[in-house]
């Protein structure tokens, strides 16, 4: 007969506790299931986002998303009744062998579904860690937290704008105020280097399109709440459009995704000296990219908000704005 294997929890968010649990469910199970709870209460990471870290990591486990779930926790035999029922109603009949957690529930949970109770690291010894601590301080907790899972955490800030319009000056600041990470620009630095004639062929643009978007995966790790982003595939878009008239296939798709990859987007404006080198092509050119650059927000949707002023005016700005994701 085959043996299913049941864990349950809110993973807000999934650390190596939690881990531990699901992978002894699957060494000791022909299938496992692990419910994930809504919890609006203690995070707002979506739920669908906290059941996709468990789908990315252990594909072959089921995951049933508990959308209407209880949200009152206690021992009284009025909660633990709510309980049970709720989660027997949720496994329409299905015949659960073992039943695993780390917690109290795993007593009153294990009889109602007629399943053995198996406690992993109740004591907290093995990962000495819980969500409550790591949602206090992710970065600082961040050993415990799978990449995948991090990446989540962090609100990703992107600055937009033509050639000298502040946006590394910005990044830079606002990393070293926060004491976090910020990326450069990585097409500036691809162009210095392979540049012809001042321009760059459609697969190189797409080169650096791949490039700047593996330099956030790699700082992403480092960044501590808030990770600022000096221009996103969107610019490389509108580069090469500027540039060819078209666009590679790679960087309309990447362009394509920046809408959900960014949390925060802000527009510098042109309201600053230019800045003239010869690696650009003059403040006539600045304005009408700035514009290019604005309408394509608009058409694909973004909500995005402008920056003028000096560096302490635009610092203020977006510091109110990030207020939000605190």
């Amino acid at each position: 007969m085959n043996t299913v294997g049941l864990t349950l929890g809110k993973f807000a968010p999934l650390h190596q506790g939690h881990q531990s649990v699901i992978e002894q469910a699957i060494a000791e199970n022909d299938h496992v299931i692990v419910v994930v709870y809504d919890a609006p209460e203690v995070t707002p990471i979506a739920l669908e986002t906290r059941a996709g870290w468990i789908q990315t990591l252990y594909p072959h486990v089921e995951v049933i998303l508990a959308k209407d779930g209880p949200t009152v926790v206690g021992k009284t035999p009025e909660i633990t009744q709510l309980h049970d029922r709720y989660l027997k109603r949720l496994l329409q009949g299905r015949n659960i062998t073992r039943f695993y957690s780390s917690e109290f529930y795993g007593d009153h949970v294990s009889r109602a579904l007629g399943a053995i109770d198996c406690r992993i690291d109740e004591a907290r010894k093995r990962v000495p860690i819980s969500g409550t601590a790591i949602r206090s301080d992710p970065f600082r907790h961040r050993k415990h937290l799978n990449p995948v899972v991090y990446r989540d955490l962090i609100t990703k800030v992107v600055f937009l704008g033509a050639p000298s319009t502040g946006k590394t000056t910005l990044a830079r600041h606002l990393a070293e105020q926060l004491t976090t990470a910020w990326v450069p620009e990585y097409g500036r630095e691809y162009w210095e280097a392979n540049q012809v004639e001042r321009r760059l062929s459609l697969s190189q643009l797409a080169e650096i399109a791949v490039g700047h978007r593996q330099r956030e995966d790699q700082m992403i790790l480092d960044a501590n709440r808030f990770l600022f982003v000096d221009t996103d595939a969107t610019t490389t878009y509108q580069f090469s459009l500027y540039y060819h008239g078209e666009v590679h296939p790679t960087v309309a798709q990447m362009a394509a995704q920046c809408r959900e990859r960014y949390q925060a987007w802000f527009l510098c404006g042109t309201d600053i000296p230019y800045e003239d080198s010869w690696d650009r092509s003059g403040d006539v050119h600045r304005e009408s990219f700035q514009q290019q650059i604005e309408a394509d927000l608009v058409d694909r949707g973004i909500l995005f908000r402008k920056l003028s002023g000096d560096l302490k005016s635009r610092t203020r700005c977006v510091l109110e704005t990030l207020k939000a994701f605190e």
